[in-house]
């Protein structure tokens, strides 16, 4: 009995070794054509995979209200967004859970914890330079000496500047006395605009002179209480 329908077998395949070689080759050649036709090309297969992805991206939310209520959906509601809530799959099965927003009093209570854990870790890195730099507390205060010793040298360079200003200033205002506006008699004579001009800039140096002196002192008190603290921390740390 022949085989019958698609093949090569039975009268097919004996037609086929009738014809020549290159004939089968080519017969051979056009029922691979056919068959990869049937197959879905790459556009379309990639299409298919889109949609597939689409579908099975979309998130489905389950959670439990303030009232013990159980809710289903794909978005979360602005006035649930405190509320954890679990992510299910395609299968309604949950594959990872969320938390829900946090309030404003735990933000802050957040936000105070990570400050806290901030400044120990600072506090512990600066107790830790504090330890491999000096030795002694001898060593602190040697230095916090020479340090304060050295502002105490800007503050009478200052000091003498200013004074020498002052006098400068007093000597100009003699001066100008004899002009109006400082002078009120008729016949007084405007001022010289270079005197008005060197009056006006003395004005001005001593009052920023003046402010140097204040930054410079208040700077050699700050210096001088972080020494001391420092010195009352390292006592504290050799002390454990």
């Amino acid at each position: 009995m022949q085989a019958r329908g698609f093949g090569f077998g039975g009268q097919a395949a004996a037609h086929m070794r009738g014809r020549d070689p290159m004939r089968q080759a080519s017969l051979l050649m056009t029922a691979i054509l056919v068959l990869l036709s049937a197959l879905p090309g790459p556009a379309e297969a990639a299409k298919k995979k889109s949609s597939n992805s689409d579908t099975s991206s979309t998130r489905v939310y389950r959670w439990v209200d303030a009232n013990g209520v159980v809710h289903y959906s794909d978005q979360i509601p602005p006035e649930q967004a405190p509320a954890d809530r679990q992510i299910l799959n395609q299968y309604g099965v949950p594959i990872r859970t969320e938390q829900g927003a946090l309030s404003q009093t735990e933000i802050e209570a957040a936000k105070r914890a990570s400050d806290e854990r901030e400044a120990a870790r600072a506090a512990a890195e600066r107790d830790a330079v504090l330890l491999s730099t000096y030795l002694s507390v001898d060593e602190i205060e040697a230095l916090r000496n020479r340090r304060v010793e050295l502002i105490q040298g800007q503050i009478s360079l200052t000091e003498n500047y200013l004074q020498t200003l002052r006098e400068k200033l007093e000597k100009l205002q003699q001066e100008a006395s004899a002009f109006k506006p400082y002078n009120s008699e008729p016949d007084a004579e405007p001022i010289d605009a270079a005197l008005a001009q060197e009056l006006s800039d003395t004005l001005d140096s001593i009052a920023l002179y003046e402010k140097t002196l204040l930054d410079t002192r208040t700077r050699q008190t700050r210096l001088a209480g972080e020494f001391d603290a420092a010195i009352a921390r390292f006592r504290e740390l050799k002390g454990r």
